[in-house]
């Protein structure tokens, strides 16, 4: 794919993020994400859990190997004509250096963005020391801007998903540092009071806020665009809910011998016809 192809894609979403508040879903495959395009979204990001998910395997611990992920995430560039931000998990190495030359390899399938997490993997000790967490950042920083070229980097605290028991005092300290150590977006998973949302909007200042909705909670696109949030993401949670319908239609048939779990699917040649379609 032409490289002026990949900056234009990139100064498309950097620009997402000076206006207004978007969507930005989390397909896990390329026929989930065609069919996202479809409907208008102008960005998507991969789900580390999704696509893990469909390979049979825990979203825990790297358990997909950095390059099967990179080869995920140029699949999913590819498939597309739309900017596509990158979960990257925690870079894919503990060292500084080990997730700077990491993130270079990122940037080189073509993503118009991508987030480094600050969780460990490790039980006993889930999240980076702050300092160590601060240089990760940094180093992500760096390495994206050793390219030249324009990718948005998240930086995310994973205060509230590994239970530390005070997530918002914790994820505030850490955004504001990662912020300064150089990260466009900020994000921590989790929040879903109006009160905590806003504390983050506040401590991110001019900084683009990530706001995760992966569950119904009342709030609306509209609701969240007023609080200051810049950016909203699913997670795993289209994906889920894709496996929720195969989950329950085999229960039937398993359970019960029914197949009422077919009775309200999209027709077969309503999805075939889509999939005949070129993509656009």
């Amino acid at each position: 794919m032409p490289m002026e192809d990949f900056r234009s894609r990139r100064a498309a979403f950097r620009s997402l993020h000076e206006r207004g508040c978007f969507v930005i879903p989390n397909p896990w495959d390329p026929g989930s994400a065609r069919y996202l395009r479809s409907l208008g979204f102008p960005a998507l990001a991969t789900t580390s859990a999704g696509y893990a998910f469909s390979r049979g395997l825990p979203d825990a611990d790297w358990a997909v190997p950095r390059d099967s992920a990179l080869a995920h995430i140029a699949e999913m560039v590819a498939a597309v004509d739309l900017p596509v931000s990158a979960d990257f998990e925690s870079g894919y190495g503990h060292a500084p250096e080990d997730v700077a030359a990491n993130v270079k390899l990122c940037v080189a399938t073509g993503v118009a963005g991508l987030s480094i997490e600050d969780a460990t993997g490790d039980h006993e000790h889930p999240l980076y020391d702050l300092p160590l967490a601060v240089e990760r950042i940094r180093a992500a920083r760096a390495a994206i801007d050793a390219t030249g070229e324009d990718v948005l980097l998240t930086a995310r605290a994973e205060c509230y998903l590994v239970g530390h028991d005070e997530p918002l005092k914790q994820s505030l300290r850490r955004l504001e540092a990662y912020a300064d150590a150089g990260a466009d977006v900020l994000y921590a998973p989790g929040p879903r009071e109006r009160s905590e949302i806003e504390a983050i909007v506040r401590v991110a200042g001019s900084k683009p806020v990530n706001l995760l909705m992966s569950a119904h909670t009342g709030l609306t696109v509209a609701d969240v665009a007023a609080m200051g949030v810049r950016r909203i993401s699913v997670g795993s949670s289209m994906a889920r809910a894709a496996w929720t319908g195969l989950i329950r239609s085999a229960k039937a048939i398993a359970d019960r011998g029914s197949f009422e779990g077919f009775g309200d699917l999209v027709p077969y040649a309503e999805l075939n016809g889509f999939f005949r379609r070129p993509p656009s």
